[in-house]
Formats: structure tokens, sequence, C-alpha cells
């Protein structure tokens, strides 16, 4: 996927998506090409965090963390996040339902890759040493991730009416807030649990 298409992405039913159309990029290219390097974003970002700017953004932990359970829950993290494109992929395709659309599984994970790359890109704003700076970023992010999911809908599923798309992007714009609870949950859990066996 060209990222200089992505802009265009975020407002129109057509630029950037038609490309990913006529090229129909393999599941596993998708995967290997673009959602590993990407979700490789968050848990370095929170490993820079954690040992360059202690406290600035995640709360400090006491005693501190080591290298190592830092690298553990990173990975924990990150494993996560790649079978989460993977399930929302798969919960998309099922929506298809609501909109009496038949999506192929492709078409699905094209959505469920590309959707979350503002929410990755995000997580850049760890360089900043600010909760406030960091929190804004994710909402401007998460406002970005539903432009490409409203806009994403409509070409992929070759939906008829655009009623019917803003109806299947509303399913999943939800299905995926829950999917980003999850992967927070996730990594609270990794951290209580590296914590525990202290």
């Amino acid at each position: 996927m060209n990222t200089h298409n992505l802009p265009k992405m975020l407002y129109s039913y057509s630029e950037g998506w038609q490309d990913l159309i006529q090229v129909h990029p393999t599941v596993a290219r998708i995967f290997t090409m673009y959602v590993m390097p990407m979700s490789l974003i968050p848990p370095a970002m929170f490993l820079y965090s954690m040992f360059a700017t202690p406290g600035a953004v995640f709360p400090e932990l006491v005693p501190q963390i080591s290298v190592g359970e830092a690298l553990a829950v990173a990975v924990a993290f990150y494993v996560a996040e790649l079978a989460m494109v993977a399930l929302m992929a798969s919960i998309i395709q099922q929506m298809g339902d609501v909109v009496d659309a038949k999506p192929p599984y492709s078409e699905s994970f094209i959505l469920a890759a590309v959707a979350p790359t503002p929410l990755w890109l995000s997580a850049l704003a760890l360089f900043i040493p600010s909760a406030w700076a960091a929190g804004i970023v994710v909402a401007l992010a998460w406002v970005a991730s539903a432009a490409l999911i409203y806009h994403g809908v409509y070409p992929l599923f070759k939906l008829d009416d655009r009623s019917k798309s803003r109806l299947m992007g509303s399913f999943v714009l939800t299905a995926g807030v829950i999917a980003w609870g999850a992967l927070l949950v996730v990594l609270a859990l990794a951290m209580s649990m590296i914590i525990g066996l202290r």
C-alpha cells in the first residue's frame, strides 16, 4: 500500500481506494508488508516512553520495570495487535449481512489493515513527553480512522448507496473501538502479569 495515498483516502471514496482495489494485494502480502511493520510502532514507542521519559506519559512504576520485562510486554502487545487485525477482518466480513453485502475476506482485511493506520502513527506522539499531547494526537487519530472506515466501506464492498455505507461504517467503527479497548486491556494485563511474576 502506498502511504502517500492515505490523506486522500480520508475524504474520498475513490482516491487511493481504487488503487488498492486494482492492485488487489493478497492478505499475506498486506499482513507481512504493511500490518507487521506498522504494528511495531506502538510497542517501540511504548519502550521509548518507558525508558527515555519515564513517568511523563505512562505512570512511573515503583520498582521500575526492567528492560526484559518491558520487552515482554511490548512483544505481547505486538502479537495482540496482529491477531486483532485478522480478527477485525473476520468481524467486518460477517457485518456485511447488516447491509446485504457479501464482502470477501481480502477486502475486509484491506479495511481492517488500513483503518488503524492513524492510530499506529499516533504512537509517534510519545516522542513528546506529555500525556496531554499524546491524548490530543490519539483523539485526532480516532477521527482519521473513522474517516478511513466511512470512506473505505463504500468502494471496497461495492455498496449501491451511501446510506448502507454509513450504516456499515458505524458498525465497523463500533467494533474498532471495542477492539482498541481490548488492546489496552491486553497491555494492562501484560504489565500486571509481568510485575506479578517478580
